[in-house]
C-alpha cells in the first residue's frame, strides 16, 4: 500500500472546508467505484443491524430455549421462529449473531483507532525528525514485527485475561508498528515538499507542520490501510474467540459461537456456518471498501 499515490498539497481539502462537507464529498466520490459501493453497503447493513439489535433480535441472545433446533423451527408455544436454528444450549443463533455484531463493530474500530493513533504519531516523528529517534523507533518496530501477530495476541491475553480492553491493547501493540512504517514512508516523501518549507519559514511549530501540513496530504494511503486493517482486526477477534481468548461467555461473540459449537459441526453444521458467514461478510465489506478507495486514489 506504500505505492499508493500521495495526494498533493493542491488536492488536499481546503482549510476552510467543514468536516461534514469533506464527508459528503468523499461519499459522492465513492459512488464512482462499484466495488467501494458494494463494500460500503455491506458495512452499512451490519452497522444498522448492530444499532437496531434490540428491535431485530427475535429472542434474548443468552436465553436457553430449544437445544439444537434446526433452522426454521417454530418455538414451543408459538412465540416465534428460529430462522437460523439454535445452538447446543438452545439459544437462538440469529439473535446471537445480531447482538454479536455490536461486539465486533465496537471493538474492531476502537482497536484500529488506537493502533493508528500510536502508529501514526510514531511514524510522523520518525519520518520528520530522523536521526537517533528514527533509528530507535524503527528498531523497536522491527522487533515487534519479528514476532507472529497471533503469538503476541495469545501471550498478552493469556497473561492479562480475556476482555475487550485487553483485546484492544493487544491489537494496538501488534498493529501499530506496521502503521508506523507506512506513515514514516509517506512522511519521508512529503517532508521536503514546498508547503512544508513554507510552514517552516513562517515559524510554525513541529507538531503543526506534522499534523496540519503533512498528515492531511498522506491521508489517502492511511485511509485505505485503515479499512484493510479493520478487516484484519475483525478476523483477529473471531480467531481469539475461537481459541477461547475472546470476550468471556455468555456474551455473544461470533468467534466464541464457533468455538462453543465446533464439536457439533459434523451433525449440526449450521451452528458454525452462520457465524462464519457473518465474519466473512463483514471482512469482505471492509476489503471491498478499501479496494474502492484505492481505485479512486489511482484515478486522481
Amino acid at each position: 500500500m506504500t505505492d499508493a499515490p500521495v495526494l498533493s498539497n493542491e488536492t488536499a481539502a481546503p482549510h476552510g472546508s467543514t468536516p461534514i462537507g469533506r464527508v459528503l464529498r468523499s461519499v459522492a466520490r465513492l459512488r464512482r467505484s462499484r466495488v467501494g459501493v458494494v463494500g460500503a453497503s455491506i458495512l452499512v447493513f451490519w452497522i444498522a443491524v448492530a444499532l437496531a439489535a434490540p428491535l431485530l433480535a427475535p429472542f434474548p441472545p443468552n436465553q436457553p430455549l430449544q437445544p439444537m433446533a434446526p433452522p426454521g423451527t417454530h418455538a414451543v408455544g408459538g412465540t416465534g421462529v428460529f430462522w437460523l436454528g439454535t445452538d447446543h444450549l438452545g439459544r437462538d443463533l440469529l439473535s446471537r449473531i445480531i447482538w454479536g455484531a455490536r461486539t465486533v463493530l465496537v471493538i474492531a474500530p476502537l482497536a484500529t483507532l488506537s493502533a493508528f493513533i500510536v502508529g501514526v504519531s510514531a511514524g510522523l516523528i520518525a519520518g520528520f525528525k530522523l536521526g537517533w529517534l528514527d533509528e530507535l523507533l524503527s528498531r523497536v518496530t522491527d522487533l515487534v514485527l519479528a514476532f507472529p501477530a497471533l503469538v503476541l495476541y495469545i501471550v498478552i491475553i493469556s497473561k492479562f485475561g480475556a476482555s475487550a480492553l485487553n483485546i484492544v491493547l493487544a491489537v494496538t501493540l501488534a498493529s501499530s508498528p506496521a502503521v508506523m512504517r507506512l506513515t514514516r514512508g509517506l512522511v519521508l516523501e512529503l517532508r521536503n515538499r514546498a508547503f512544508v518549507s513554507a510552514a517552516q519559514l513562517r515559524g510554525e511549530s513541529l507538531w503543526y507542520i506534522m499534523v496540519v501540513e503533512i498528515l492531511p496530504n498522506a491521508r489517502g494511503p492511511l485511509i485505505v490501510d485503515a479499512c484493510l486493517r479493520l478487516g484484519y482486526v475483525t478476523i483477529t477477534i473471531g480467531t481469539l474467540g475461537f481459541l477461547g481468548l475472546g470476550l468471556p461467555p455468555p456474551d455473544p461473540d461470533w468467534g466464541g459461537m464457533i468455538n462453543e459449537t465446533r464439536q457439533f459441526a459434523l451433525v449440526f453444521p449450521y451452528m458454525v456456518l452462520f457465524p462464519c458467514l457473518a465474519i466473512s461478510s463483514l471482512v469482505l465489506g471492509f476489503n471491498l471498501l478499501a479496494d474502492g478507495l484505492r481505485e479512486l486514489s489511482l484515478q486522481d
